[in-house]
Parts: structure tokens; sequence; C-alpha cells
């Protein structure tokens, strides 16, 4: 760090946008570096209106990265939530969609050597402990952010980065379906408790008296919906292996209902206490694999495509998840695309 400010480049990256940062720029304590990235994002307070946050939590994150010893890796990234009108930092989750734009991060910061037109970018995710793979176009020696690739929830195109993940069931619980069920029941309601790179409790909207189209707008206004959620929320924490959840991000919970746009399903995602206005790249990827399970709520809404595709729906649009599964209808593997785009390199000035 220095007197200047501190490096930072800003992207978006999927549905999402967040401050990228060399660990070396960051204080190497944890409550040291939190508190300054509480004021860089300028929380908490509602309208982060002194820091670079977008006063939502889609747009206060935080990409912590470094050059990684693993022997499978190229780069360790750390993903860390800011939240918005609290004094917290969380590292309890992954994020998929600033995952998007590691590649290209580290491949600004001379964390990576460019190889040829395309650079792969071997992707150790700290906060679960997998490897991701991310395809990087690099024409001519240079990340290339233009394109012709679409994902909803961003509009026009971008150069696309295809993302692969393999061995991410049981993330951050320790197996796929962490109480060995399909279904458990929770105050009544049918749920998947399940693991596939994020920690998701998977209900059908129709057990809450809503159709799961309902707009964001809506949902969150929903008071008695969200503290039903929520109720349902804290009693899953501890069965997923979560412990005590009332103060962590995770796990999110996902409304399901049946696919309204030639989807596979549809979902509303609280990420846990706002609705999403997308969803997460590896809630997608549970959501997906939960529908491939027998006699879940999600299997019962779900029309599974034949290629592999899963469009997974939601307010914005759709999310696609490719899934492959083996001779038995196991998931074996998983992967979605996304895009990136560097907003500003500079130097951030944190509120002093």
């Amino acid at each position: 760090m220095s007197d200047e400010g501190i490096r930072c480049l800003w992207m978006r990256g999927g549905t999402s946008k967040g401050a990228y940062f060399l660990a070396e720029d960051l204080p190497g304590e944890e409550g040291a570096r939190n508190d300054l990235l509480l004021r860089v994002m300028g929380s908490p307070d509602p309208r982060q209106i002194d820091g670079i946050g977008g006063a939502d939590p889609l747009t206060s994150k935080v990409a912590v990265l470094s050059r990684s010893a693993r022997a499978d890796a190229d780069v360790d990234y750390l993903f860390l939530q800011v939240f918005v009108d609290q004094a917290v930092v969380s590292g309890a989750q992954g994020c998929g969609n600033i995952l998007a734009g590691v590649g290209p991060a580290a491949i600004e910061r001379g964390l990576v050597a460019v190889a040829g037109d395309v650079t792969a970018v071997r992707i150790h995710m700290v906060n679960t402990g997998e490897v991701a793979v991310a395809q990087v176009q690099t024409p001519g020696g240079r990340v290339r952010y233009d394109g012709t690739a679409r994902i909803d929830g961003v509009p026009g195109t971008a150069a696309p980065v295809p993302l692969m993940f393999r061995d991410i069931a049981g993330s951050m619980c320790g197996a796929l379906l962490p109480t060995g069920n399909a279904v458990d029941r929770i105050d009544g309601v049918a749920c998947t408790l399940i693991d596939n790179g994020m920690p998701i409790v998977v209900m059908k909207a129709s057990d809450f008296g809503i159709a799961g189209t309902e707009a964001r707008e809506e949902m969150e206004a929903n008071a008695p919906l969200r503290a039903r959620v929520e109720a349902i929320r804290r009693k899953a924490g501890p069965m997923m292996g979560l412990g005590d959840v009332a103060d962590k991000s995770v796990p999110k919970m996902t409304l399901v209902s049946a696919p309204v746009a030639g989807g596979a399903i549809n979902t509303r995602s609280f990420i846990p206490h706002r609705c999403h206005a997308t969803i997460g790249v590896f809630a997608a990827v549970s959501v997906a694999t939960a529908c491939t399970l027998p006699g879940t709520p999600a299997a019962e809404l779900a029309v599974l495509p034949e290629d592999g595709r899963f469009r997974i729906e939601h307010p914005t649009g759709a999310a696609e998840v490719l899934v492959e599964r083996d001779a038995t209808g196991r998931v074996t593997g998983a992967g979605t695309l996304r895009t990136a785009r560097k907003l500003f390199d500079g130097q951030v000035f944190p509120i002093p």
C-alpha cells in the first residue's frame, strides 16, 4: 500500500461487479484487511456513498489474487463479500460471477503469462478448495474483452469466458447432500439441501403460496415470505454442517417453479436476505444438479434438456449450465459460460 492509494482493478464479472486486488497490496492480517475493504466500499451505509460499492450485494464484492503454490493451479482466488449496510466482510462462500473476471485480472496483473490466442487459467478457489479452468481470449498477447457472447442480466455482448468445474460436490458441506437425503422437511416444507459448488436450499415456490415468477422487488417487499424463508434457512444451516448461519451468507435459498421461457426450471434466489436479480453461477450449478435427483422439488418441476445444457431461468433471463453425467445419471462435472469486462484500473482511496 502507498499513501497515494491502493492498486485496484474494478471489473464486471458475470452479473456482478467487484474490486480485484493483489494480496500483496492488502494487509496480511485478516482484521486489518477487512477494515480496509469496508472503507474502500463505503460500508456500512445503505448507499455506500463514500466508497466504490454500488449499494447492492452484487456490486459490493472483492477478489484477492496471488500466484498459487499448488501444482494444479496458476492463481489463488479468495472471494470476499462486503456487506452493504453492515460492518461485515465474509469469506464464507465463493462467487462464480466474480470468478469470471479472475482469469483476465490475473493476466492483466502479470500473474499468468499469455499462451496464444486463448489462455487457460487454472484458478484455485480458496474459499472452497476446488480448481476451475477459465479460457480467456488473448489475441495479440492482450486480454480481449469485446466479443459476441451474451449472458442474461448484462446488456450487450462481450468476449466469452468459459468456466469448467470438477469435484465441486460438497464444496462447503463435505457432501453433495449433507443430510444424506434428497428431500428433508423443514417447517412443513419439502427442501433439498444440496452443495454442488454452493450450499443452497431448494424449495417449491408454490409451497409458499406464490407463483415463483414474481419480480425481484415484489419478492423483497413480501415480508412474511422473507421471514418464513429465513426461518427455514436458520434450521437448514446446522443440518448442512454450516453451524449457526444467522450472520452467514450461506446457505442460499432458492424457490423453484416450472420453466416459463423454454428453460429447465425457473428460480428466485435469496442471497440470503435479498432476492437476486439473476442467480449465482454455483447456485445455478447446484439447482441444475437438484433437477437431476429423482423425487426432489426441483426434479418434479424441471424439464430436463437432452443435450445437458440447463437453462436456469431467473428474474432477468436465464443462466446456462452445462452438466456432465455418467451412465448412472450421476453429475460428474459442470460448467458455464460467463463474460467479464475491465471497467477501470488505477488506485482506490479508502475512507481515512
